[in-house]
C-alpha cells in the first residue's frame, strides 16, 4: 500500500476485478468520478479486449479496456483492488494481493463469515484462505466504522444483510425488543442476481411477477444472523425470506421485531433518530411515512421508516437501498474511504435521479 504521505496528498490507483458485472461496472462509474482514485485496470475474463464504453455506452467518458484477470498485472497497476467477483474467486487472489501490499476491498462473500466451516456449509466449498477470515473487517460502516481505518482487507456486506441490519440494529441496541426473534421480508430488483441470466431471471420469467426464492436456504442468512448475534449477545432466531421483484435495481427489507412491554411508536422513532442522526448516508422518515426504493435509486443512501403494531406487540421497520450502490459498490467505496483515511463521503454525495 502507498505510504501515508501519498495517501494524504495524491490519488491512488484502483483496479476493479470483475468490472463487467453489474456491481463491478457501478464501481467503475463511482470511482471514475472520485477525486482520490484513478481507475487504472478493469478485468473481465468474458469481455477481455472490449472497451468499457462498448459494453456500457453510458460510460463513454471512461477510456479503459477490459483485460484478463491476472494477479501480477493487478499488483503492477494498482494500490487498491476492488473485487466484484463471484464467491471463491476472491479468496483465490486476495492472499497474493495482500502479500504485495495492496488494500483489498472485497464485494464478494468470501471473507464475510469468520468461521470456515460455516462458509463450507452454506457455500458448498472449502475456504482456501481461512487464515484471513479473522483479519477481514466486516464493511458495514454504521456498525464497524471504528475497525475500518487502516484495514487492508474489507469484506463488504451483501445487499440483503445491509438493509436487514440497518433496519434491525437500533431497536435491539436500545433494548426495545424482547426475545431473539427477527423476521426479515426482503425484496430485490433483478440486478441483484447478477449479469448472467438464468431461467428464473429472464424477462419473461420476471416481468409482472413477484416470487420468494431460496426460502430458508439463502446464503446471506448466516451473515445477518452473525451480526445480529454480536449485538444481542446470543444466537438469534432469524427468519429471512428474499423475493425477486420486476424492477432493475433497488431493495426493500421489512423487519419485524417483538416489542418490549410498554413502549410507544415515539420511543422506537426516537431510538432510530438517536442512532442514525449523525450518519451521513441514512435518512429516517417521520412517523407515518415509509421509504420507497425509488427515492434511493442510484445513491449510497439508506432510507428507513418505523412503526409499532401495539395490538400485535411488534416493531416494524422498513429499509430501502439501491442494491448496486449502498448494497454493493457504493458501500465498497465508503469502506475504502475509511480504510485509506479519506473523508467517508468522498465521491458518494451526488444525489440520485429524482424521476
Amino acid at each position: 500500500m502507498a505510504d501515508e504521505t501519498r495517501l494524504r496528498n495524491d490519488t491512488l490507483r484502483a483496479a476493479v476485478v470483475g468490472a463487467a458485472g453489474y456491481a463491478g461496472i457501478e464501481l467503475v462509474r463511482l470511482l471514475a468520478a472520485h477525486p482520490r482514485f484513478r481507475v487504472t485496470l478493469v478485468t473481465s475474463a468474458k469481455d477481455a479486449g472490449r472497451a468499457v464504453s462498448d459494453l456500457y455506452p453510458a460510460l463513454a467518458s471512461v477510456d479503459l479496456v477490459f483485460v484478463e484477470p491476472d494477479v501480477d498485472e493487478i499488483v503492477a497497476n494498482a494500490d487498491v483492488a476492488f473485487l466484484a467477483v463471484p464467491h471463491t474467486a476472491a479468496m483465490a487472489i486476495a492472499p497474493a494481493l495482500l502479500d504485495a501490499g495492496l488494500t483489498v476491498i472485497d464485494a464478494s462473500a468470501d471473507f464475510r463469515l469468520k468461521d470456515a466451516e460455516v462458509y463450507r456449509a452454506w457455500y458448498g466449498v472449502e475456504h482456501v484462505a481461512p487464515n484471513l477470515l479473522a483479519q477481514a473487517v466486516y464493511g458495514l460502516p454504521e456498525l464497524h466504522r471504528a475497525q475500518l481505518p487502516g484495514a487492508t482487507l474489507v469484506a463488504c456486506p451483501g445487499c440483503y444483510p445491509t438493509a436487514s441490519l440497518l433496519a434491525s440494529l437500533p431497536a435491539i441496541e436500545a433494548g426495545l425488543t424482547k426475545g431473539a426473534r427477527v423476521i426479515v421480508d426482503a425484496k430485490s430488483g433483478v440486478s441483484g442476481a447478477g449479469r448472467t441470466p438464468n431461467e428464473g431471471t429472464h424477462f419473461v420469467a420476471v416481468d409482472e411477477a413477484v416470487a420468494p426464492y431460496k426460502v430458508t436456504q439463502h446464503r446471506h442468512t448466516p451473515e445477518i444472523a452473525r451480526e445480529l448475534a454480536l449485538v444481542i449477545g446470543n444466537d438469534v432466531s432469524l427468519v429471512f425470506t428474499p423475493h425477486l421483484v420486476p424492477m432493475n435495481r433497488g431493495l426493500l427489507a421489512t423487519v419485524y421485531l417483538d416489542a418490549a412491554d410498554s413502549i410507544s411508536a415515539e420511543d422506537v422513532h426516537a431510538a432510530y433518530r438517536a442512532r442514525y442522526d449523525s450518519e451521513p448516508f441514512i435518512t429516517l422518515h417521520p412517523l407515518g411515512r415509509m421509504p420507497s426504493t425509488g427515492e434511493v435509486r442510484g445513491s449510497n443512501r439508506a432510507h428507513l421508516g418505523v412503526a409499532l403494531d401495539e395490538r400485535a406487540g411488534v416493531i416494524v421497520v422498513a429499509c430501502a437501498i439501491d442494491n448496486l450502490v449502498k448494497g454493493t459498490s457504493g458501500q465498497a467505496v465508503q469502506c475504502a474511504n475509511l480504510a485509506l483515511g479519506f473523508e467517508e463521503t468522498l465521491g458518494l454525495m451526488t444525489p440520485g435521479p429524482v424521476v
